[in-house]
């Protein structure tokens, strides 16, 4: 168990160009913090280190956090109550997948299905287990990724927007919006890839944006759901967010873990009015939870006490929308997006294990229909695509290119 460890983390700092291995634990997830102009939010959010105004009077100390980075927020007012490091880029994990469901839920047709392709299908690990070539509704993909994090769903609804490449423009895209420039995604599922990266500080921004969400809540705060796998066969789902069960007034919680980026988190919880945002990113695993409590009860008795470091920035306005090509994804395109995901993907594990079960009805959908293609209900327009994505997209892996990767200091 041991080797195998070692020789995972090994391979996925060889791929991402992070840190060696012999690197500190407490850097092994950090890329470069290098940035241009002013921090987004405020200027005392520029910060490697903790930033935090304690009132004159009455102040209740942070708790010790064994994180890389994090931020407290007030997710009604925006305002950063607390932080560390908040911009700092760090691997996110399936954390991403929040921004996956931002961008994506707005605009896929929840009663419509999705064919799964190969590449889906044999996307490891942390997956439901979609069956190539089977349709699944896109409902049943979104509580697959929010409650189980599943990779194979993750790249289901990527493509069904009309190819995988698409959809991981629409995420970079809306990242754009969210004024979240410190991410660039690569993989819809958050598996670590070169160049892929996000901040405590974006984290926030997309957790705000799915409280708008009032379907991405629902699955948030559902304790299990079953999973239609195939015909005759189901399975069921169970939340991977402990918190539900633990916390007064938790109303959700997205985690993250790969070797490279350790465990990332992001926690919503709501008391007298009050609704917090806690990010954490480069966590010691398996503590994520217990320590999220403690920086969201800080925040719940520190609310309108502490002067706030900074704000979550607003939205920008949402661009021109035109319609995509109809259709699915060519099998040219199938293939080079096979490629985009290659044999050398870094090995990585989530907080949950391959799902398999039985019990129930399966969804329809198969024969002839391609891998990838959405199937609308009769009667449905065909989706929206923002306008201008590929131009936003490449200005941000050009930028992402020309940022020079470093060692952090531990």
């Amino acid at each position: 168990m041991r080797r195998a460890r070692t020789a995972a983390a090994a391979a996925a700092a060889a791929l991402l160009a992070v840190l060696p291995l012999a690197a500190p634990p407490a850097a092994a997830g950090a890329l470069s913090t290098v940035v241009g102009g002013p921090a987004v939010g405020g200027p005392e959010l520029a910060g490697r280190g903790i930033v935090v105004r304690y009132p004159a009077h009455g102040a209740r100390r942070l708790p010790s956090v064994p994180a890389s980075s994090y931020v407290i927020a007030d997710a009604g007012t925006g305002q950063v109550l607390a932080a560390k490091d908040p911009h700092g880029h760090f691997l996110p994990a399936s954390t991403l997948k929040v921004l996956t469901a931002d961008a994506l839920m707005p605009v896929l047709n929840s009663r419509a299905s999705v064919v799964t392709s190969a590449m889906a299908a044999d996307v490891t690990p942390n997956k439901v287990g979609l069956v190539k070539g089977h349709a699944y509704p896109v409902s049943d993909l979104f509580q697959a990724l929010l409650l189980i994090s599943a990779n194979d769903a993750a790249i289901a609804l990527a493509q069904a927007t009309g190819s995988y490449a698409k959809g991981v423009a629409m995420m970079n895209a809306e990242a754009r919006r969210l004024q979240a420039d410190d991410t660039v995604a690569v993989r819809p599922n958050g598996l670590n890839a070169r160049g892929q990266r996000s901040s405590a500080y974006d984290l926030a921004l997309f957790a705000r944006q799915a409280l708008t969400m009032p379907e991405f809540m629902r699955i948030e705060a559902t304790p299990a759901a079953m999973f239609p796998l195939h015909r005759r066969h189901s399975i069921e789902l169970f939340n991977q967010n402990t918190m539900l069960n633990t916390y007064r007034g938790d109303l959700g919680g997205k985690i993250g873990w790969t070797t490279a980026s350790e465990t990332t988190f992001i926690a919503w919880a709501r008391r007298d009015g009050h609704t917090l945002i806690v990010t954490l990113m480069h966590c010691v695993p398996l503590t994520e939870m217990k320590y999220a409590a403690k920086l969201l009860n800080w925040g719940f008795a520190m609310d309108g006490k502490v002067t706030p470091v900074g704000t979550l920035a607003r939205p920008l306005p949402a661009p021109a929308t035109t319609p995509p090509a109809p259709g699915g994804t060519s099998a040219a395109a199938a293939a080079g997006e096979a490629g985009q995901l290659g044999a050398s993907q870094p090995a990585a594990s989530g907080h949950g294990a391959s799902a398999h079960g039985a019990r129930g009805q399966g969804a329809g959908g198969h024969g002839a229909a391609q891998p990838g293609r959405l199937i609308q209900p009769a009667g449905f327009a065909t989706i929206p695509v923002t306008a201008g994505i590929g131009a936003l997209v490449l200005a941000g892996l050009v930028a992402a290119g020309v940022v020079v990767l470093r060692r952090r200091a531990g």
